[in-house]
């Protein structure tokens, strides 16, 4: 080992054909079903030309996965297990994951002219994990001081994390009585902005346990957390606001639009329809990368979602649609199929081709060590 390269066992590199498949694994948490991804033609090039890697968690297989380019020029896939794999936050070196009952602090590890087996240029490990408890913890984000704060859903409030507690509550909607065990609203969604929470979604301004799955259809809502007022209403089970371009992008999700708010005329304003529940929300340059989920029919029926997928003559499907902002056409996707139904998040990751990370699952996290420079001025503070 030298300074330049670092050593682990070798992942395979996912090898799109001369068409678009690019991978098939099992997945053994999901009944040993196959699970395939497949790309267009044009989606890792499309990653070099933005020198982005893609970041997604699907809470229900528990899978954390970074998409990047490996050296040949083809997709990689790097897999995680992480439970319950929810809201992803990126800033600079570090990455916060919020899983079933913990949250995650990764950080990017590998310097600029460091690469993992000649072909990772970045590796994420998970340095500092909070134990919160079972909270529902949706998107997650980096305040300016550094603290980690996260949509508290089952508590219906944004939280930070304590070093004593599960949690700290820092904010809840007006409409909201209380700081208690029960899922009322449906907070989900929040949009941080030069290190403060600025928007957030709910799926209704319901004040009862359980009560917003009466309004999944038309009930939700976009708040501005400084005023704590609506910015907009009527949507359908919205999530991920999200700021980009002096714009405030939001996932209609239950009618399958990506579009942004007039926050003057307080009215949502469609760019696209995706063919899938919208989860997941990230920007680079002229393009927005949209997390699509298989709806869950049994809990979410009677959402526009059905009628506008029969309009279109359209299955839902799972994966990742690429759109142009400009145009509002999708222009490159990567998809899942078989067992893996659901996308939770979607986050870019600038300046990185090729990026992994480690789990807890296997013995790689045993492997990997790596030190600062000597800091001899510490002890003498």
């Amino acid at each position: 080992m030298d300074n330049e390269t670092l050593e682990l066992p070798k992942e395979e590199p996912a090898e799109p054909t001369s068409e678009e498949r690019a991978k098939t694994a099992t997945n053994n948490n999901a009944n040993n079903s196959t699970v395939t991804y497949s790309i267009s033609a044009g989606f890792v090039p499309l990653l070099a030309r933005l020198n982005v890697s893609v970041a997604i968690t699907s809470y229900q297989s528990g899978k954390f996965y970074l998409l990047g380019r490996n050296p040949k020029g083809g997709l990689m896939i790097n897999e995680r297990f992480f439970q319950k794999a929810m809201g992803l936050h990126v800033e600079n070196n570090t990455l916060i994951l919020a899983t079933l009952f913990q949250i995650q602090r990764f950080e990017n590890v590998l310097k600029e002219d460091q690469f993992i087996n000649h072909t990772y240029d970045a590796c994420y490990v998970p340095r500092i994990t909070h134990t919160t408890g079972v909270l529902d913890a949706h998107d997650v984000g980096l305040l300016e001081n550094g603290e980690i704060i996260f949509v508290n859903t089952r508590y219906n409030c944004l939280s930070v994390v304590s070093p004593r507690d599960s949690f700290t509550p820092v904010w809840k909607p007006s409409f909201i009585s209380q700081i208690i065990n029960e899922d009322r609203c449906h907070l989900n969604g929040m949009a941080m902005s030069e290190g403060k929470p600025r928007y957030v979604t709910a799926v209704s301004k319901s004040n009862t346990i359980d009560g917003w799955r009466d309004r999944r259809s038309n009930g939700g809502v976009v708040i501005d957390v400084e005023k704590n007022a609506m910015v907009c209403e009527g949507l359908a089970m919205p999530h991920s606001p999200r700021l980009y371009n002096n714009k405030l992008w939001v996932l209609n999700s239950g009618a399958g639009e990506l579009g942004f708010v007039d926050r003057d005329k307080k009215d949502f304003k469609v760019t696209a329809f995706c063919p899938g529940f919208l989860r997941g929300l990230a920007f680079s340059g002229r393009y927005a990368f949209v997390g699509l989920s298989k709806p869950r029919y049994e809990r979410f029926e009677g959402l526009p979602l059905d009628s506008k997928l029969k309009e279109a003559d359209s299955e839902p499907w799972c994966g990742v649609q690429v759109i142009d902002l400009e145009t509002g056409t999708c222009v490159e996707w990567f998809r899942i199929d078989g067992a893996i139904a659901e996308i939770y998040d979607v986050a870019v990751l600038p300046n990185v081709a090729c990026p992994m990370s480690l789990g807890f699952a296997s013995d790689d996290i045993r492997a990997l060590i790596t030190h600062g420079d000597l800091d001899d001025t510490i002890l003498s503070q």
